[in-house]
């Protein structure tokens, strides 16, 4: 069932395109390598040894891991799909104040499979992780910031490019299923960013900036994801 457009949190459009624009322009070395597959069963392990007992949650993880081994060889529409389609109904959409008690948090896909809740962005995240994981190459992928027009809020979005220049599709938590951009008239393209560079809306897939500074609070989303057991590289 598409879920109905609902705010990403009380503060205004401006502070949130603003704080993630800072943090986009400093993430972009980051999004590029990891990517050995992932032992569960130590992941597990080492996720209840760092956050306690699970609980229902183990459950949630769980079926993330029988996903990714499930759509290892699928075709990519597949993968889209099956990704979307499963942190869409795993996880609710809950704000950064509610969920963690701070204005904005970057949670790695385990912390959201824990509480079962998440933002925007974490739903971004950990569909470009899992898609990463099942051999996506990162310039297929840009993690886009968009003006949600009906609640006049910024919103946050994983897209997926066929080729450079394709109409993209949109991974997104408000609504069920993936559709072209073209067909998103709600959405407003404001930037994108993936391991390449820093894209502005354009034509050919927006202008490509060469800016290539760290970003703090990603290297702490991979900080956090290799205590939680994942092999992951610098981004």
């Amino acid at each position: 069932m598409p879920r109905s457009l609902r705010s990403p949190g009380g503060s205004t459009l401006r502070f949130r395109f603003g704080g993630w624009l800072l943090l986009a322009a400093l993430l972009l070395t980051g999004l590029s390598s990891v990517w050995a597959n992932w032992d569960f069963s130590q992941i597990l392990q080492t996720v209840e040894t760092r956050y306690g007992t699970l609980g229902p949650a183990r459950g949630r993880v769980e079926a993330w891991s029988q996903l990714l081994q499930g759509e290892r060889d699928a075709p990519e529409p597949e993968q889209l799909n099956a990704v979307n389609r499963f942190f869409n109904q795993q996880l609710s959409f809950q704000d950064d104040t509610r969920i963690w008690h701070q204005t904005d948090y970057w949670a790695t896909p385990v912390e959201s499979l824990i509480k079962g809740a998440a933002d925007c962005e974490d739903y971004a995240l950990a569909k470009y992780f899992s898609l990463r994981q099942l051999g996506i190459p990162s310039e297929k992928l840009r993690i886009t910031y968009v003006k949600a027009l009906t609640q006049n809020q910024a919103h946050m979005v994983l897209t997926f490019y066929s080729s450079p220049t394709a109409d993209p599709l949109v991974l997104d938590n408000l609504i069920g299923d993936i559709r072209p951009a073209s067909q998103r008239k709600d959405l407003l393209p404001v930037y994108a960013f993936n391991a390449e560079g820093l894209y502005l809306p354009g034509v050919n897939g927006g202008n490509r900036s060469s800016d290539s500074k760290k970003l703090s609070r990603w290297q702490d989303v991979l900080k956090k994801m290799q205590a939680e057991g994942f092999t992951v590289g610098h981004g």
